[in-house]
């Protein structure tokens, strides 16, 4: 009887042991601080490392947290509550379920956003506020609903660097009190509804065959303005070649009549006329049955003009 009740002692006081270490010796990880009560009043907060609090009289401050988790690839979200006596103060993602916002065209669409923040003040993250990411959650979706509410659907899809910088700032604003800094906010996805989604496919599809079609008119009109201008400078090309080709022969010319005034020691002009007359004269005469010889009108001159290439082949 003595040693069964030696036995429960024993068993009584070691279970009483490991309950006073556990109540009064504690590991706090690195990154992590607790928050120590004495008597239900907020007394300290330890840091990282080894250490002893007395048991019963002080104790770790429990606080609620929400965290959001998502299961299957359709991403069903669902909210997991959990009973913490520590605080992380790492930067904490917190992944936002789909909600529907109404922007100031009335149109109903699809945000989620991510939310990425720090504690910075462990105490005021758990006496100011109950439950932390609920409460930025909470205020998240409501300012999210103010700025897509002064937006048109249109500024809504291409602002999304303003919505983000805007919810950065008065979040950040908003949650100071609560010792939380907010580093930033991220649209993940912004979905209006199917049918206006399929208009704005046709609007999209429509615009670029209008600049497919303004793309080639604009090719045919540099290529004809391209024709054009290589036929005006191939005209200009050849009307200068033949301009510089009258001129020589122009000039050859004038070199033989001269040659011809200073052989003949006249007028070449009677010598030129009757050149004339015998080139024309195979032309005139051409014909199987033509009988018809012409002979110049002006024969006298056409004479002087024969004495005078007799004249030169005497000299020559």
């Amino acid at each position: 009887m003595i040693l069964s009740l030696m036995g429960i002692f024993v068993v009584v006081a070691f279970l009483f042991l490991v309950t006073l270490i556990s109540k009064s010796v504690y590991m706090i990880k690195q990154a992590e601080v607790m928050l120590i009560e004495r008597l239900g009043k907020f007394d300290r907060i330890i840091g990282p490392g080894l250490h002893i609090v007395v048991p019963f009289v002080e104790q770790p401050r429990q606080t609620m947290w929400t965290f959001s988790k998502t299961e299957g690839h359709g991403k069903r979200y669902y909210a997991v509550v959990e009973i913490l006596d520590r605080i992380d103060l790492r930067e904490s993602m917190y992944d936002f379920p789909k909600q529907n916002v109404i922007t100031k065209d009335n149109v109903t669409i699809e945000i989620n956003a991510i939310l990425y923040y720090q504690i910075t003040d462990p105490k005021a993250a758990v006496y100011e506020v109950n439950d932390l990411p609920q409460a930025i959650e909470k205020y998240t979706q409501t300012r999210l609903r103010d700025i897509i509410g002064s937006m048109d659907l249109d500024e809504t899809l291409v602002s999304r660097n303003t919505i983000n910088a805007r919810l950065t700032e008065i979040l950040d604003e908003a949650t100071d009190k609560w010792g939380v800094k907010v580093n930033r906010v991220e649209l993940q996805e912004v979905n209006p509804p199917a049918d206006i989604r399929v208009a704005m496919e046709k609007q999209m599809r429509a615009e670029r065959e209008r600049r497919e079609m303004i793309l080639h008119s604009e090719g045919k009109k540099q290529s004809a303005i391209l024709e054009a201008e290589g036929v005006r400078e191939a005209q200009i090309l050849e009307a200068d070649g033949q301009a510089q080709s009258r001129l020589k022969i122009a000039d050859a010319e004038s070199k033989t009549v001269e040659m011809l005034r200073v052989a003949a020691q006249g007028d070449p002009l009677p010598y030129l006329i009757a050149m004339q007359y015998i080139k024309a004269l195979p032309e005139m005469v051409k014909g199987k049955d033509d009988k018809l010889v012409v002979i110049p009108y002006e024969a006298s001159s056409m004479m002087g003009a024969l004495s005078t290439i007799k004249t030169l082949f005497d000299k020559n």
